[in-house]
């Protein structure tokens, strides 16, 4: 997978933070990628400036409901029931934006940019979905970067590391 060292959201420039290879048992899901203004290298980093994107360009063909659990249970995971009831119904949109996508294929890409109060769902570069919110995009950014990441190695990779 080719990945951009630069790109453009919303007009403005971001750089690609790190990148990393999202393994499920022996099978390798998907390459995920950070991009923010400037080089962070944790959490509170990537929080303080918008915009920002998570890339996930996609290594094997995935069902809706694959992608979906995998979300819903990494929100689950690294946000407090508090925070989580705080972002249900944006949660709740996400799922219909990725049901709506439907069933994604190998070499697709999926991005998530954070950009003007909003997290913007593209597939294959066409824009998915809008869904308004900082509280949100921060529970979102934990499923990769928060205390139980879905997967360590990545959360290192995306930070730089």
């Amino acid at each position: 997978v080719k990945l951009d060292d630069k790109t453009s959201i919303g007009g403005q420039e971001v750089v690609l933070n790190g990148a990393g290879i999202r393994t499920r048992a022996i099978f390798k899901v998907y390459v995920g990628s950070l991009y923010v203004p400037a080089k962070v290298s944790d959490l509170s980093g990537v929080l303080a400036k918008a915009p920002r994107r998570v890339q996930m360009n996609l290594l094997r063909n995935l069902s809706s409901d694959q992608l979906i659990e995998a979300l819903v249970d990494g929100l689950k995971e690294n946000n407090s029931p508090q925070e989580l009831a705080a972002v249900k119904a944006q949660v709740d949109e996400l799922v219909a934006i990725m049901k709506a996508i439907g069933d994604a294929k190998e070499g697709n890409v999926v991005t998530m940019d954070f950009v003007d109060g909003a997290t913007r769902i593209g597939f294959n570069g066409a824009a998915k979905g809008s869904i308004a919110g900082e509280p949100f995009n921060r529970a979102l950014m934990k499923i990769w970067l928060g205390d139980k990441p879905i997967q360590a190695d990545l959360k290192k990779a995306l930070l730089g590391g």
